[in-house]
């Protein structure tokens, strides 16, 4: 019955999806930049694989940052199409490859806004570090994290509506738009496995990487009130530099 006048609810608040995840906040800029800061150092001459890169233009972008190889990993055919025509439109064909898998080591692998929704982000890293030549780091960014105003993403139909909402509620609501057969939020598209920050460092801990850095960087309004103790509510990005235990 409660599950029913949540649905209510959510159908009077928002007929129609929310408009806030649209992305355009990196429209004309550098994701990589916004997102991994001064994480990636000097990329001449390594090898860097690009671990879930969409259409190629952070693969290309490391390509340009002299990356001697990059790698683009994906498991969308469409995706990858797109990302070989970008590189090769960026005139950096010859050092990008985009494929599902690859036997190479790398130097570095770059992952952005991946974390928050692998279904065994523990079984991800340990297949990264597989990737890793034994010097090798992961620069990963990711977020809204579960706890921020927005981090349930499609489901934060305002702050923290996912939070307040069941997600019997949030799911019925959802399907009335789109039409895909998900029953829960780790069977949406992209997947929601309701990643906080101190979950994250847990499965680090747990698995083959150290937490060499880890920044958690504030939403800007709230700034003042970020630290420690407030970090899973205000912050806006995780971004962290991971090494392969020895």
């Amino acid at each position: 019955m409660l599950d029913g006048l949540q649905y209510r609810l959510l159908k009077r608040i928002s007929p129609g999806e929310p408009g806030h995840m649209s992305g355009a906040a990196y429209l004309g800029k550098s994701k990589l930049e916004m997102q991994l800061g001064d994480m990636l150092g000097d990329l001449s001459g390594k090898t860097v694989i690009d671990f879930g890169c969409g259409e190629g233009a952070e693969a290309v972008e490391l390509a340009q940052r002299g990356a001697a190889r990059v790698i683009g990993l994906d498991i969308q055919a469409e995706r990858l199409e797109a990302a070989r025509r970008a590189a090769e439109s960026a005139g950096v064909a010859e050092r990008c490859l985009f494929a599902k898998t690859t036997d190479e080591r790398a130097d570095l692998i770059t992952s952005l806004d991946a974390f928050e929704h692998f279904d065994d982000p523990a079984a991800m890293l340990k297949l990264m570090a597989k990737l890793l030549k034994p010097d090798g780091a992961v620069v990963a960014s990711f977020g809204p994290t579960w706890y921020h105003p927005l981090g349930g993403h499609l489901f934060s139909i305002f702050p923290w509506a996912h939070l307040l909402f069941s997600e019997k509620a949030l799911m019925r609501w959802r399907n009335d738009l789109r039409d895909d057969g998900a029953t829960c939020f780790r069977e949406v598209a992209g997947g929601l496995n309701q990643m906080t920050i101190r979950r994250f460092e847990r499965i680090v801990e747990a698995g083959p990487f150290r937490i060499e850095r880890l920044q958690t960087v504030p939403i800007r309004k709230l700034r003042p009130l970020h630290s420690r103790l407030t970090r899973e509510l205000t912050t806006a990005i995780v971004r962290c530099r991971l090494r392969l235990i020895k």
